[in-house]
């Protein structure tokens, strides 16, 4: 299985992108580029080894200080975009 690699651009969040790396349906690495440093790394550790489908229902349509979205709520549309293009 090969290992996929890609950057998403996030919006209306701290952090300006969001660099995944998947090996089939399983999250390989996350780098949240800019934001709450912590915060993502957290997120990032906790998620390494589970399934995007997983990943998508937990975090989807969390929001941040008011605001509609957050960097978990921008990985889940990130990953909801990689599954639809490989459809």
């Amino acid at each position: 299985m090969d290992t996929k690699n890609f950057t998403y651009k996030t919006t209306g969040v701290c952090s300006g992108e969001i660099n995944i790396s998947l090996k089939g349906n399983t999250i390989k690495c996350i780098e949240f580029v800019g934001g709450c440093e912590g915060n993502a790394s957290g997120i990032s550790s906790l998620l390494v080894g589970m399934d995007i489908a997983a990943v998508i229902e937990r975090l989807k349509g969390i929001g941040c200080s008011g605001r509609p979205t957050s960097c978990p709520d921008q990985l889940s549309i990130a990953l909801e975009e990689f599954n639809n293009a490989m459809d």
